[in-house]
């Protein structure tokens, strides 16, 4: 998708052209009609406040952001990654914005991994009793596996204390919030409500499937559903998937707004910074024994 310069005007297309783009809300609805997936710029954008908006516009819905080889260094809005590409027969290389480099990536999963490790080892006793609960409320099979997507749509097996023991593979992929499921046993009613059933994801979370703090993963069959629904919720793909989020805290769990989630999931990857990862950790934290399913 060929981006013009913000606000410029221009004459329009002949007849077989494409139609020219001179503002931000004629990109954004092509964005949106057109479920644009990738972006080209031939020069590197600036730093001004219009090209700022668009690059968050394009990240906001999953858009992949290209330069064609050649050009200058993009400046400090967006960073250019290592290694070439092609795109339509051009070489180009991605961008990739300040927030989400390379090094913030790394810095977020070494943060990741010692703190899961630590949790790990003060919540095993908790674990323990989980296990032997749901061992002697429900029988064999304490741990549920179920997959998952996460960073750049890439399915995982995400790991939960069993609650609830699905009819078969179709109900366990299709089937949504069983919050208030008849068949669920009293003690995995007060795992899920307790959020106590989420701890085998620490597990997740130091072999790289997850991190932490991000947007909550969701089923292959759900995720192609919501993404179809609502424009901006591939776009939180961006990030690992995490134990809480910022939708999370804000009361967006079970059976809530999916846009509402999307919009939150997508904020907290556009401003992320490891002090935010504290904060909901946080308020995770204290909220751990409150009432409501995830």
């Amino acid at each position: 998708m060929p981006v013009p310069a913000a606000g410029r005007g221009e004459a329009a297309a002949p007849g077989g052209a494409l139609p020219p783009l001179t503002g931000r809300r004629d990109i954004a609805r092509a964005v949106v009609r057109d479920a644009v997936r990738h972006v080209v710029f031939t020069q590197p954008p600036g730093a001004d406040a219009e090209t700022s908006a668009l690059l968050a516009l394009f990240a906001r819905y999953g858009c992949r952001v290209w330069l064609v080889d050649g050009g200058a260094a993009a400046g400090n809005l967006w960073r250019r990654a290592t290694g070439h590409d092609h795109l339509w027969g051009f070489s180009v290389r991605p961008l990739h914005s300040a927030g989400h480099r390379p090094v913030a990536r790394a810095v977020k999963r070494v943060i990741d991994t010692a703190l899961a490790a630590l949790a790990l080892v003060f919540a095993a006793p908790v674990m323990a009793v989980c296990a032997l609960a749901v061992r002697i409320a429900d029988g064999p099979g304490v741990i549920f596996r179920q997959e998952r997507v996460g960073l750049d749509g890439e399915p995982f097996t995400l790991l939960k204390f069993r609650t609830l023991c699905p009819v078969d593979e179709h109900e366990s992929a299709t089937r949504w919030n069983v919050a208030f499921d008849r068949r669920m046993s009293t003690t995995g009613s007060v795992l899920r409500r307790t959020s106590l059933d989420e701890l085998p994801q620490l597990w997740n979370v130091l072999r790289g499937d997850m991190s932490l703090v991000g947007p909550r993963p969701e089923r292959p069959y759900f995720v192609a559903r919501f993404s179809r629904a609502h424009p901006g919720y591939q776009a939180r793909h961006r990030m690992p998937a995490g134990i809480t989020g910022l939708a999370q805290i804000h009361g967006l769990r079970g059976d809530t707004s999916i846009e509402e989630r999307a919009r939150f999931d997508n904020h907290y990857i556009e401003t992320w910074s490891p002090w935010q990862d504290v904060c909901i950790l946080a308020r995770t934290a204290a909220s751990l024994f409150r009432l409501g399913g995830s």
